[in-house]
């Protein structure tokens, strides 16, 4: 978990072939669904162009689908999921369903002016139009009303470790896994 630009997609695939399980990315699942321009694709693009998030019952039904898929038998890691509380409780009943649990939930932190320039310059270099100055604002400003509450949840499930997401990507996964390793196994 984090806000927008803090860099849990590239820590997600070092985390997940560290401990060899597949990382689980609902904004991949999303952009690959733009790019062939499926039904779901169209919808989506246009919910981020306007810097909002793709709502609970699509992003819930992707899950849910990923999780059951073989390589998730044994293990994954959710990349910008859940971003909600309503999405909390959707995990919650797939994870109890399948009779699952979570064993730790990261949360990297940084500035948001930090960030926002790092946004900004990923937006230059790639070509994402879902990272202008305005919607990235915007995108900030969703995360602190719907997701930094998240926090408190797993914190007081004791699930919550948190990471200073500034840093060499190296620096960053060193000190998760670190973090990772030191938390006790559920």
């Amino acid at each position: 978990m984090g806000p927008p630009g803090v860099g849990k997609g590239t820590q997600a695939k070092g985390i997940a072939e560290h401990y060899g399980v597949p990382a689980i990315s609902t904004g991949d699942i999303f952009r690959a669904n733009v790019r062939n321009q499926t039904p779901l694709g169209l919808e989506v693009a246009r919910i981020m162009a306007e810097g909002s998030y793709v709502p609970d019952e699509i992003t819930d039904a992707i899950v849910r689908d990923r999780l059951a898929e073989p390589d998730a038998a044994a293990g994954w890691l959710l990349d910008g999921y859940p971003r909600t509380l309503a999405q909390v409780e959707a995990l919650d009943g797939v994870l109890a369903g399948a009779g699952h649990g979570i064993d730790a939930v990261i949360s990297l932190v940084a500035e948001e002016a930090h960030l926002i320039d790092r946004l900004l310059k990923r937006a230059e270099l790639e070509g994402r139009a879902d990272d202008n100055a305005e919607t990235i604002k915007h995108r900030m400003e969703v995360y602190n009303e719907a997701t930094d509450p998240l926090i408190a949840i797993y914190r007081e499930r004791g699930l919550l470790v948190e990471v200073d997401g500034l840093g060499t990507v190296d620096e960053v996964g060193q000190r998760i896994t670190e973090a990772l390793d030191a938390t006790p196994a559920r």
